[in-house]
C-alpha cells in the first residue's frame, strides 16, 4: 500500500486549507521551486512569507496582489562589472523567476521589505463584520398579549 505525502500541496495555500490541492497544482504549471521561501503563521489570522532574493534590490522586485493571487517578480537587470570579469564558477542565482501565492479571501496584503536578501511579506486575514461570528442571547421569559401590549410574565 502506498502511502502519499500531501505537506508540499499546502505550502502556497496561505489563510485557508481546504481547497489548497486545487490551488497548488493550479498554481505549479510552470513552477521551477527557486526561489525559497517559507510560510508561517504569526498569529491567528496573521501570515508570513520569506523569499530568499539574494543578489536582487529593491527595484529589481515587484510584488502584485490580483484576484487573491500574490506574485513576488524578480527582474534581474543588466550588471555592467560583470564584463569585465571572468567567474570559474557562477553559483549565486541571478535568473529571473516569479513566484505565486494563492491568498485566501479577506487575506490582504500588510508590508513587505527587503532585508539581508530575504523578502519578508506580512499578511492578514481581515474578515468583514457581517462574517465574523456574533453571539445571540437567548431570553428565558415568556411573552404574553394583554390588551395589544406585549409583557414579559415574571
Amino acid at each position: 500500500m502506498r502511502t502519499f505525502d500531501l505537506t508540499p500541496l499546502y505550502r502556497s495555500a496561505v489563510g485557508f486549507d481546504r481547497l489548497a490541492t486545487l490551488l497548488e497544482s493550479a498554481a505549479r504549471t510552470g513552477e521551477q521551486g527557486w526561489p525559497p521561501y517559507n510560510i508561517q503563521s504569526t498569529g491567528e489570522n496573521q501570515y508570513r512569507i520569506e523569499v530568499a532574493v539574494a543578489g536582487f534590490g529593491p527595484d529589481e522586485l515587484t510584488l502584485e496582489v490580483r484576484e487573491n493571487l500574490l506574485t513576488v517578480t524578480g527582474r534581474k537587470t543588466a550588471n555592467d562589472d560583470d564584463a569585465g570579469r571572468t567567474y570559474l564558477h557562477r553559483g549565486l542565482a541571478e535568473r529571473d523567476f516569479e513566484r505565486r501565492f494563492q491568498l485566501a479571501d479577506y487575506v490582504v496584503v500588510r508590508s513587505a521589505d527587503l532585508a539581508n536578501g530575504l523578502l519578508t511579506v506580512d499578511l492578514a486575514r481581515e474578515l468583514p463584520e457581517a462574517l465574523k461570528p456574533r453571539r445571540i442571547e437567548i431570553g428565558t421569559g415568556k411573552t404574553t398579549l394583554i390588551e395589544g401590549k406585549a409583557e414579559k410574565a415574571a
